[in-house]
């Protein structure tokens, strides 16, 4: 990416590449649209089921077991302090895995045009950033929907608008050092990358990468810089991308809505990657499947935003 667009403060040690990585395997196949990958060290892979509901986690020797139930619309998640999950969709929610109460973190505002929220991501220091939907999501209908907004979730619960007019908000990311957050707007087919200041508030928006294969979804960032974009919309696998916007790899699965990724093992070093039914015979047929790199994957941190009071 050309210097002059002002998002180039990241790790530019990218010697490592994918030797020695090991054939794509499946774990579990069958259901209609996955997102929100999370790792947890205790569990296991956690994974949403968008359209039936529930949040799922598998081992890395493809054992299944439910985690939630019912909740629909997931686009997004991340381990909390307190143990349980922070989730999207209707409203920014935390979920324990006690299974106590939901409790709203923050909610949607349909007067005026948030309907709800997609995914979402954390930054070292435990806030969340969290993207609004103006309209419910939608790849293929050739035309914009209303745009939505990028929020941060400070510790002590408040919550403002950081960036606005994202056509369809998906993935977050931040680089190694945490200057820079990347997002994805998979409705204009870029990946957007922000400046972050020490109070979390956003600089410029500026393009990291034009997607021309596919529609960038979820994303992640490895140790070393690069950018991992899941490309739906026909992109069949993952896009790789060194920190200066270069393609670097792809890799290839056989569901053409490859929808998000997320490192997870001991190591970081081995990539989950979910997909979502479209384009395939059945509409269960999304799966999860595991690749393992020889780089290793940024850890994600945990939240630590204050939770609202269960209500009486």
């Amino acid at each position: 990416m050309p210097q002059e667009k002002g998002c180039d403060k990241v790790e530019r040690s990218e010697t490592a590449h994918l030797r020695g990585k090991m054939a794509l395997r499946e774990l579990t196949r069958g259901y209609g649209l996955i997102e929100g990958p999370v790792w947890d060290p205790e569990r296991g892979l956690l994974f949403s089921e968008v359209l039936a509901g529930g949040v799922y986690c598998v081992t890395p020797e493809g054992s299944v077991s439910t985690v939630f139930e019912h909740r629909r619309g997931i686009g997004g998640m991340a381990l909390h302090a307190a143990g349980g999950l922070i989730v999207s969709g209707r409203n920014i929610s935390y979920k324990g895995f006690d299974r106590g109460p939901t409790l709203t973190v923050l909610d949607r505002d349909e007067a005026n045009g948030n309907v709800g929220y997609n995914d979402l991501t954390v930054d070292a220091s435990g806030r969340i950033y969290a993207g609004s939907l103006g309209a419910s999501p939608v790849f293929t209908d050739g035309r914009e929907a209303a745009s939505g907004d990028l929020y941060l979730i400070d510790l002590d619960g408040s919550a403002r608008i950081v960036a606005q007019d994202i056509a369809l908000t998906n993935g977050l990311a931040f680089s190694p050092d945490g200057a820079v957050l990347y997002h994805s707007d998979s409705a204009r087919r870029v990946v957007n990358c922000y400046a972050v200041a020490a109070d979390g508030s956003l600089g410029d928006k500026q393009t990291f990468v034009q997607i021309e294969k596919g529609v960038p979804d979820g994303l992640v960032v490895c140790e070393e810089g690069a950018l991992w974009v899941a490309l739906a919309g026909g992109g069949h696998g993952v896009a790789v991308y060194t920190s200066d916007g270069r393609l670097r790899e792809h890799i290839e699965i056989p569901d053409p809505m490859c929808t998000s990724v997320c490192f997870g093992g001991d190591d970081l070093r081995d990539l989950y990657i979910v997909s979502g039914s479209d384009g395939l015979a059945s509409e269960q047929a999304g799966a999860v499947y595991i690749h393992r790199c020889e780089v290793a994957g940024l850890p994600v941190a945990v939240a630590q935003v204050a939770l609202p009071p269960a209500a009486e």
